[in-house]
């Protein structure tokens, strides 16, 4: 068998190198979850915040293991079969984790499960409802996958009251193809994020796009457009780092830079969005606590 071929990239300039993590939080919030045998997107996704997130106490948990169904090249998780195995005392689990960690706000996401009725909605709804009765003061947000656009999936967990409700677009509508998985469509993305405003009105709906792999600034801005067409109050724009430096990861177009990224911030204001983070280094739950604390004043 070949080899995968490896790609050539550019350097990182000065405004994409982080620090190594490192801190005694980040150390003890470590420690809590493997003792608790769960998983975090900050890991499985390789997120370049992971040193400063894991350091300030806060997380992004991943529900229901971590081997997705689906293979979209913008991402590191592992793909593969789990073959409908479901763990029942996760919810629980987590729910111990987060009040032992006495976190004011979480962020809860999990990989594509298609082998499962629900695609997982009932674990998500349920960690939610642990959540607030063991550490009744944290705020939960969920990253969903878009549960095959099943508005009765996407109804379980709305229904459990999130703060906020995400589910990621990723890219432009021409990009959609060659960068996600054949099941996750770009329209579906958008029907998702519409139905879950239908559902829960008052649950705040957010979406994240990475750039870099193609995208023109008008595809962007008409990316933020169709998002606040569908009620999306909340947006996070990154730049995509092929986390691989194989053919499975779509390879690496451009470093935006940070004066494109702060027009992007300002385009989507003026667009309506109630909360806009753009940056290098932003990813979907990057100082997700911040965007809600911004939600507050403007109610």
């Amino acid at each position: 068998m070949d080899e995968p071929r490896i790609l050539a990239q550019p350097r990182h300039p000065e405004w994409i190198r982080v620090r190594a993590p490192s801190g005694e939080q980040y150390t003890r919030l470590k420690a809590l979850m493997r003792g608790l045998r769960l998983h975090t997107v900050c890991e499985e996704a390789r997120c370049p915040n992971i040193g400063e997130c894991w350091g300030a106490g806060t997380a992004t948990i991943m529900i229901l293991g971590d081997v997705c169904t689906r293979a979209c090249r913008f991402c590191a998780v592992t793909t593969g079969n789990p073959r409908g195995r479901v763990d029942a005392a996760e919810p629980a689990r987590v729910a111990d984790a987060v009040a032992e960690l006495q976190l004011n706000y979480v962020v809860l996401t999990s990989v594509d499960r298609d082998d499962l009725p629900d695609g997982g909605a009932r674990i998500f709804a349920e960690t939610i409802r642990q959540i607030a009765v063991k550490a009744p003061r944290t705020q939960v947000e969920v990253l969903t996958p878009d549960f095959s656009g099943a508005r009765a999936s996407l109804a379980l967990v709305a229904q459990a009251q999130p703060t906020v409700f995400g589910h990621n677009v990723e890219t432009v509508r021409r990009l959609t193809p060659s960068v996600r998985d054949r099941r996750a469509s770009y329209a579906q993305s958008l029907a998702v994020l519409r139905m879950v405003k239908e559902i829960a009105p008052n649950v705040k709906t957010k979406s994240s796009i990475l750039v870099g792999m193609g995208e023109t600034p008008a595809e962007v801005i008409e990316t933020m457009r169709d998002l606040r067409a569908v009620g999306v109050d909340l947006l996070a724009i990154g730049q995509y780092l092929q986390p691989t430096r194989t053919r499975r990861n779509i390879p690496l177009v451009e470093y935006v830079t940070p004066a494109q990224f702060a027009r992007y911030r300002q385009e989507g204001l003026a667009l309506g969005f109630q909360y806009v983070a753009s940056g290098p280094l932003v990813r979907t739950s990057y100082k997700a606590w911040e965007a809600a604390l911004a939600m507050t004043h403007t109610q």
